[in-house]
């Protein structure tokens, strides 16, 4: 004789809202909050629930990463503005003079520092300076100018350098404060329950997150700033290598 078992009725079965809010009340979260679509776990959570210590690396990789942003745009348009020049050299070698040809160059050019520089040794070979041949004391300062333009060309990538190489750590000093606070709600609770390590722990990766998020941009960007800067220091030295030669092969005196 078979034994038949009742089927339960749908009415004594648990909906599922309920059945959500009671494992949302096992975890320690009310009901209301996922309802209201906010999430416990995300940034603004990480920031109203962390810490000084916390506060402040959050605060050190937000510099740094606007910081390289601004740097990786802003000398982008400054290496795009100065290959636009190497168009415009045509002209100045079409001058006249060197004089004639620097007023036809942009102010803050590369090429018109280099230019400058040798218009200005050819004209003011007095004194001390004197005592050397003018080809070397022509050739020196172009040369000297041109390690100035390069100097100049560098600047921010230093930045760049050092955000791609230390917001990793400034990233993992973040995860090791969170999981930290992670044992140390453990220890005070006195069992590993899903809602002392969920929230610390969460903090401890978005730290992670955020550092390599910095790090990418920053190590990307300065390889590819790096790579136009050779590009352009070529262009630079080119032209330093022609004006020397010009004004070499000039008559003394003319060379302006």
């Amino acid at each position: 004789m078979s034994v038949c078992h009742p089927t339960p009725s749908r009415r004594f079965l648990p909906s599922a809202p309920a059945v959500r809010g009671a494992a949302l009340m096992l975890i320690g979260l009310p009901a209301a909050a996922l309802a209201a679509g906010d999430n416990p776990y995300g940034l603004a959570a990480l920031w109203s629930g962390s810490d000084l210590v916390a506060r402040t690396v959050l605060l050190i990789m937000l510099i740094m990463s606007m910081g390289s942003w601004y740097l990786i745009v802003t000398r982008a348009l400054d290496q795009a503005r100065v290959r636009r020049q190497v168009g415009t050299l045509q002209g100045f070698w079409q001058a006249e003079s060197v004089a004639a040809g620097i007023a036809g160059l942009a102010e803050g050019s590369p090429f018109r520092l280099v230019a400058e520089a040798g218009l200005s040794a050819s004209q003011q070979h007095t004194g001390l300076v004197a005592q050397m041949a003018p080809e070397d004391w022509i050739t020196l300062s172009i040369q000297r100018a041109v390690d100035r333009a390069q100097s100049r060309s560098q600047d921010g990538l230093s930045f760049l350098a050092t955000v791609g190489s230390t917001s990793p750590f400034v990233g993992l000093f973040g995860t090791v404060w969170g999981i930290y606070h992670a044992l140390t709600a453990i220890g005070v609770a006195g069992q590993a329950s899903i809602d002392k390590v969920a929230g610390p722990v969460g903090e401890a990766l978005i730290m992670t997150a955020i550092g390599l998020a910095v790090a990418v941009p920053a190590v990307l960007g300065y390889n590819w700033l790096v790579r136009r800067n050779r590009l352009i220091m070529d262009e630079v030295r080119g032209f330093g290598a022609d004006l020397l030669a010009v004004m070499l092969a000039a008559p003394r005196g003319r060379a302006g």
